[in-house]
């Protein structure tokens, strides 16, 4: 009984896994720390965050980043 527990939780973390990837992951510039950020959810702070993309999932948004001049410094 414990081991068909296991396989079945095993199945459902792998299932699950892929959806919990998926976006909206946004880009963020921190004018104070003068990097860039990547959050699930948009900061509404527009003096210390500068909105540089929202991307579907989390290696799309990690992609972007690396092309961007403002993220490289």
């Amino acid at each position: 009984m414990l081991k068909k527990t296991f396989v079945m939780l095993a199945m459902f973390a792998a299932v699950a896994t892929p959806v919990l990837a998926m976006g909206p992951f946004y880009v963020m510039f921190d004018n104070a720390a003068k990097k860039c950020v990547m959050s699930r959810t948009a900061k509404s702070d527009t003096a210390k965050f500068a909105m540089m993309g929202q991307y579907k999932t989390e290696a799309d948004a990690k992609m972007a980043m690396k092309g961007m001049t403002k993220c490289r410094g």
